[in-house]
């Protein structure tokens, strides 16, 4: 990849860039649905994140379904640091030091939801790509859209259910 300023990227190579760095994103978002599902507390939003990280996972591996169809690289420098950068976000200061804060989980559910959100605008943006590229109109975007949606919104009731332990 050519890192000057000035150079033109075709059309190819810059969809290739996005879908790697969503690739990364995804990779990193699965990591911290499965942290988030294992160390919960409350069994109900426990149930409902282990269902979640599958529906994550399933998600991750259309996009790397599409990625094949598209020639498109699954560079592992890229990959991988999608998977340190959920590491290091484990490190933030929650308010406590040797166990798991009441926050964490409140601060979880709303990065895990601005994933989905970046997610959806994937699928959009794909789709309206399908139109022209016919390796990509074999791909059901409303079903993926459809489920996107509904992880936001649960995801938004999981917060808001986690939340309640910032109230006084």
């Amino acid at each position: 990849m050519d890192l000057l300023p000035d150079a033109d990227l075709s059309a190819e190579e810059l969809r290739a860039i996005y879908l790697q760095d969503h690739l990364a994103a995804a990779t990193g978002g699965l990591e911290l649905f499965k942290r988030a599902a294992k160390s919960q507390l409350d069994p109900q939003r426990k149930t409902a994140l282990a269902r979640l990280a599958g529906e994550i996972g399933a998600d991750r591996d259309t996009l790397t379904g599409l990625m094949d169809q598209l020639g498109v690289a699954r560079p592992p420098l890229r990959v991988a640091a999608g998977w340190v950068a959920e590491k290091v976000g484990r490190l933030k200061p929650n308010g406590t030091l040797l166990r798991r804060s009441p926050l964490s989980d409140v601060i979880e559910l709303e990065a895990m939801r601005a994933g989905v959100a970046a997610k959806m605008d994937l699928w959009l943006l794909l789709q309206r790509l399908s139109t022209t590229d016919e390796r990509l109109q074999a791909t059901d975007f409303e079903r993926l859209l459809g489920r996107a949606r509904s992880q936001y919104d649960e995801l938004g009731e999981l917060h808001l259910s986690a939340a309640e332990a910032l109230r006084s």
